[in-house]
């Protein structure tokens, strides 16, 4: 029965290493990453400014608005959904792993 666990145990990291390491499943995960990224970005958030400010102060604003959106936003926003996929799939490794081991604990022996 050790041995068995151990096995298991061992199929779970070479799944999770193929997952995150094998060529076919990192284009899978970039597909996956840019389809969440670019629905994420395709949200409207908007400023709503407390007071009427002047209008050097708005031009300003959006422009450093502008440069978020589309500069700096979507590179965070691809890492973070990248992370979020691979921990998706690490998780289902696990819940398979988890269902192996109580399979072979109720199995007879």
């Amino acid at each position: 029965m050790h041995q068995k666990f151990k096995d298991l145990l061992h199929e779970y990291k070479r799944e999770v290493f193929r997952t995150e390491h094998d060529h076919d499943n990192a284009g899978d995960i970039a597909k996956q990453c840019m389809a969440v990224t670019e629905e994420i970005l395709e949200e409207k958030f908007e400023y709503h400014f407390h007071k009427l400010p002047d209008a050097n102060r708005v031009e300003v604003v959006n422009m450093i608005n502008n440069y978020v959106r589309e500069a700096v936003l979507p590179p965070v926003v691809e890492k973070l959904v990248h992370r979020q996929v691979v921990l998706e799939k690490r998780v289902d490794a696990l819940v398979h792993l988890m269902e192996t081991l109580m399979e072979s604990l109720s199995a007879p022996a």
